[in-house]
């Protein structure tokens, strides 16, 4: 005789998991919810060049960044600023209505297109560019600046902010008062940090730290040391501490051949203050560096 086939309802089939299952599934939902609502937590807009960043839980509500302010030749260090910048212009193609990415195009003179994505990710925000050389010729496209302001976020000014800034030296996190500075460049203020590899005759022409950083971040802690802001590139031309309570981490471009195209990762981090953590997720984010 032939076994009758018993057919179950869809909702018998849901009761039959386990408690574990159950468990477990309710544990991804809730993890996917938390995921949603940290990214949730910044938004992004772009006006006029500044690019801001957003939140209820951002020490001083507002993040400003200088989007971008310079596109830079060889030869940088010791020489006029205005001989070095490439002339270009950058506008936003489009936007999400909700502030959780944001699409923009950058001209370089003469040839150079950069498009940019700009997302909000948990504890932080991803750039993916991508530089193309329409021309017939080479363009000495060497390093760009996104230039991130932190007068709001450490609570300080540019007399005592670098107590709060910190880059990773051989002896791991240092803050930036705590380090040799050098005071001799064509521009005096602020301190360049050079990484191995880089030659120093292309960078910011202010005064070179003789400290060489351990790898390509540099950041900041807030006013109430509870969170820390920190930025960082898949290629890292220098690290600088600026004149305007500003911090950089300036990426490597290597010049743009004819009809050659570049991409270049970066980010920056916003998360509650844990270095071992920030490490920890830079080298996942970029296990090409160090």
């Amino acid at each position: 005789m032939k076994a009758k086939r018993i057919v179950r309802h869809p909702l018998e089939q849901i009761f039959r998991f386990s408690a574990f299952q159950i468990v477990a599934i309710g544990f991804v939902l809730i993890s996917s919810m938390t995921d949603l609502r940290a990214a949730n937590d910044f938004k992004l807009a772009w006006q006029k060049n500044v690019l801001k960043i957003t939140g209820d839980k951002l020490p001083g509500g507002r993040l400003e960044v200088w989007w971008l302010e310079a596109f830079c030749r060889r030869g940088s260090t010791k020489r006029p600023w205005n001989e070095t910048t490439i002339p270009h212009t950058t506008e936003l193609l489009s936007a999400d209505e909700n502030g959780q990415w944001l699409r923009l195009r950058s001209k370089v003179r003469p040839s150079v297109e950069v498009l940019q994505e700009l997302r909000v990710v948990k504890e932080g925000i991803e750039f993916d560019f991508e530089l193309k050389n329409s021309g017939e010729e080479p363009v000495d496209l060497e390093w760009f600046e996104p230039c991130i302001r932190v007068d709001r976020f450490t609570g300080r000014n540019q007399t005592n902010y670098i107590e709060h800034c910190f880059i990773f030296t051989e002896r791991g996190l240092t803050t930036l008062d705590k380090l040799p500075r050098n005071e001799a460049a064509l521009y005096r203020g602020g301190q360049v940090y050079v990484p191995k590899g880089i030659n120093r005759d292309d960078v910011n022409p202010r005064p070179i730290s003789p400290v060489t950083p351990a790898n390509g971040l540099i950041g900041c802690f807030s006013a109430d040391n509870q969170y820390l802001l920190a930025t960082a590139w898949d290629q890292t031309q220098h690290l600088f501490q600026g004149v305007i309570v500003c911090i950089h981490s300036d990426p490597h471009v290597g010049g743009l051949q004819a009809h050659e195209t570049k991409k270049l990762r970066g980010k920056i981090y916003l998360m509650k203050n844990d270095p071992a953590k920030l490490l920890k997720q830079y080298q996942r984010d970029f296990p090409n560096q160090k």
